[in-house]
């Protein structure tokens, strides 16, 4: 079929073969994926479209009816309804109970976001979920938490696409400044990082000794004092995503732009009451849409930047060298600072961030340290961020599983969605 579209193309014809040539001929699954199936999508739009532009652009050029997008969702029954029952509840009190089966419902909170009682109430409820994880962790950390601070949480797999490095460099530029100027009045956060390193990939159990190692010395050391907390989130698991998600204020979703194919992640905390501090990839794209771009902390480059940086030759020592604060933190990792019974550690972890970085943390570091400052700044206006964190509630209907599956049915499988329920195997009706 090939041949015939495009006679005398051999180049495409070896771009698109289902076998890789090469001294070991190998099947190309993603091709034959395409091939054998009648409708192929993306899980979140930005996704869809990297997909068609580049990865498979010649199998779109030649089936063009074949590409769809499927935004990703969540579940409200578990991610609201069950782990936040408190907030779920101020909203039913609000708007009713049916959004729990029709999320769209929850853009009748926009009529709510100057309502005073529903503000405190928003910001109440959140409090006490803080106070009641903080006290989990104190027992499980050993580690006195400040409730009153911002709770800044980075939990999602350990992947140098996920760029917790560039969330470990920004800890260090807080530690650094407190350190400089300890009596400036500084919004005191309580920075959790978790997720777990696949068994053979060394540079992310190296990540998480490295985060580790700066909870070490910032939670020991009294200039800090409770200013700064450092907690590495053990064994990330759904019961943990269930407590740690609705104690959020601030929710990390920093992967390089054009390399989150959605995540998931994102939408929970936006539901829950987070504000989402995030590059313009995955879902941040339609989160940002649908909430208002004002009312998330966007930053860094976009896929176009990215690509033009791939051009141009991304040179992360011109970085280092030309932002004192980043080479400041660069060269405490690298004297072993975070790490003085070993100091050459992270030397591995600081050769990769200066030579063969493919996620181009120190690019995005300046931007990503003025959003944080922009954070801190409106942290300290409890009623302006709860106002945001309501905008972002209502914001949320589009990302519903049950959206997602209805477009599954419809659109790929052909059925028509049906709340009818179906019996259990077991089941002796």
């Amino acid at each position: 079929r090939i041949s015939k579209l495009y006679p005398g193309d051999h180049d495409r014809l070896r771009r698109m073969s289902l076998i890789e040539e090469g001294n070991v001929k190998k099947i190309n699954m993603a091709h034959l994926c395409i091939v054998g199936s009648h409708a192929v999508n993306g899980v979140a739009r930005i996704h869809s479209e990297i997909i068609k532009k580049t990865v498979f652009k010649d199998f779109y050029d030649m089936d063009p009816q074949k590409f769809q997008n499927k935004t990703n969702g969540i579940t409200p029954r578990r991610w609201l309804v069950m782990c936040n029952p408190g907030l779920a509840e101020v909203i039913a009190e609000r708007i009713g109970e049916d959004y729990i089966h029709d999320l769209d419902q929850l853009k009748k909170l926009l009529d709510f976001v100057d309502d005073d009682a529903f503000i405190r109430d928003v910001a109440k409820i959140k409090q006490e979920n803080k106070l009641k994880f903080s006290a989990q962790l104190e027992e499980h950390y050993k580690v006195k938490i400040n409730p009153s601070s911002m709770f800044d949480v980075h939990v999602k797999r350990i992947h140098e696409y996920k760029r917790q490095l560039l969330n470990c460099l920004h800890i260090i530029t807080l530690y650094n400044r407190i350190k400089t100027e300890p009596n400036k009045s500084w919004t005191p956060r309580t920075i959790m990082i978790g997720g777990k390193a696949a068994p053979g990939y060394h540079t992310a159990k190296m990540i998480i000794k490295l985060i580790t190692s700066i909870g070490d010395i910032v939670n020991n050391d009294p200039v800090v004092g409770d200013r700064l907390k450092v907690i590495f989130l053990e064994n990330y698991r759904v019961t943990l995503a269930e407590k740690v998600i609705p104690a959020a204020d601030l929710s990390e979703q920093i992967s390089t732009a054009g390399t989150e194919a959605s995540g998931t992640g994102n939408m929970k905390f936006m539901l829950n009451g987070a504000l989402t501090i995030g590059t313009m990839d995955g879902a941040n794209v339609e989160m940002a849409e649908e909430a208002g771009e004002e009312n998330l902390f966007i930053f860094g480059m976009r896929v176009e930047d990215v690509e033009a940086l791939d051009k141009k030759g991304y040179d992360a020592i011109s970085y280092y060298n030309r932002i004192p604060e980043l080479k400041q933190a660069m060269d405490q990792i690298s004297a072993g600072f975070f790490s003085p019974s070993q100091p050459d550690l992270f030397k591995d972890l600081v050769n990769m961030l200066m030579h063969h970085d493919r996620f181009k943390v120190f690019a995005d570091y300046e931007d990503y340290i003025k959003c944080q400052e922009k954070v801190s700044a409106l942290y300290k206006n409890p009623k302006e961020w709860t106002k945001k964190v309501i905008y972002n509630i209502a914001g949320c209907g589009k990302f519903s599983s049950d959206r997602t599956i209805s477009q599954y049915a419809r659109e790929i499988w052909g059925m028509e969605p049906s709340l009818e329920k179906i019996a259990a195997p077991d089941d002796p009706r």
